[in-house]
């Protein structure tokens, strides 16, 4: 933290750290898991470009988390690559005082073009989606036909723009656990952190049930039978990703079992929507809506204020309620929040 840096906590006496910027609501893949093409059709209604928040606000909004104590950024959408200059966001972010790390969450697909760009505006390390190396695998899941081959090659061109890369791959049964070890011998020793999620519900479409859930240690025995794998350290505080290291020195891999485990007791996120609203939770049903505040005038140490007494009063903790709640509760769409 700088010397300008306050320190907030919530009830629970959890710090704020990470921003989560969802900077666009739309994406050019349908996954099953995320937003189904059943729901999210050809004439499905997105935001409108006036209804997203300007580069401007953005950075207005993550100046004052910035004074609060939040180190990391992240954008997400949608697909953030679909937010035509993002660059000159990313820049504008870079220079704010006491931000430490920006990173990108991307489908990857749209890299290849953009990757330089980014790295030179002060992007630092971006999460790639594939859910499958095996093309009809991944055809089938993300709902466009798209191949791996794309995102592949966006991962290419992110190493070498110098961007730190990591993989991300969604596990549901029945989708696609049968990926694990042939994503797993992709990457091993490729220089690329390859990390495991289990099957969230996240949002209200995307039909989850528990019985769908992998677990961590289905995963991680699945891998050590044939790529041994031996336990790792966290890297910091409130880090989600249980990591393991393969015994050859082939790298490592991840696992965040959000289902199986839960991490609210380290939570340092907060997450800004699409439509310009505030989640102290992933799995929220209700957001506060920073966006009307904003253009109605709220802006300097009034906006901290405000900020600061949100996080305040936040209690979430879903993935420890989750088991005993009764009912599902409505939660805010992952192409919102971006995850």
């Amino acid at each position: 933290m700088t010397a300008n840096q306050k320190h907030v906590t919530d009830r629970f006496g959890r710090t704020l750290r990470d921003l989560r910027i969802s900077v666009i609501d739309k994406c050019n893949l349908r996954c099953t898991y995320c937003m189904p093409k059943e729901i999210f059709g050809d004439d499905y209604a997105f935001l409108p470009e006036e209804e997203l928040l300007s580069f401007e606000e953005i950075s207005d909004l993550a100046s004052g988390f910035a004074k609060l104590g939040v180190t990391k950024l992240r954008l997400t959408g949608g697909e953030p690559l679909l937010r035509k200059d993002l660059g000159k966001l990313v820049a504008s972010l870079t220079a704010i005082e006491g931000i430490e790390d920006i990173a990108l969450t991307t489908n990857g697909i749209l890299l290849v073009k953009r990757a330089k760009e980014l790295k030179e505006a002060g992007l630092q390390r971006v999460n790639i989606s594939l859910d499958a190396i095996d093309d009809n695998v991944f055809k089938e899941i993300n709902g466009r036909g798209v191949v791996a081959k794309p995102v592949l090659k966006g991962i290419d061109a992110a190493i070498d723009a110098g961007l730190d890369v990591k993989v991300n791959m969604v596990v549901k049964k029945g989708m696609n656990e049968n990926q694990i070890l042939p994503m797993a011998r992709y990457f091993h020793g490729k220089n690329v952190i390859l990390r495991f999620i289990e099957f969230m519900d996240v949002g209200n479409h995307n039909g989850w049930d528990m019985k769908n859930v992998v677990s961590k240690k289905e995963i991680v025995d699945k891998i050590n039978e044939e790529l041994p794998l031996e336990p790792a350290e966290r890297n910091y505080y409130g880090e989600v990703a249980s990591r393991f290291r393969y015994k050859d020195g082939g790298g490592e891999v991840g696992v965040i079992s959000s289902v199986t485990d839960s991490f609210c007791g380290t939570c340092t996120r907060i997450r800004l929507s699409a439509d310009g609203k505030l989640y102290t939770c992933l799995f929220a049903s209700e957001g506060y809506d920073i966006k009307s505040k904003i253009r109605s005038g709220l802006a300097g140490e009034e906006l901290e204020d405000d900020l600061a007494a949100l996080w305040g009063r936040r209690t979430d903790r879903y993935s420890d309620e989750r088991s005993s709640l009764e009912q599902p509760r409505k939660k805010i769409e992952m192409s919102y929040i971006g995850g």
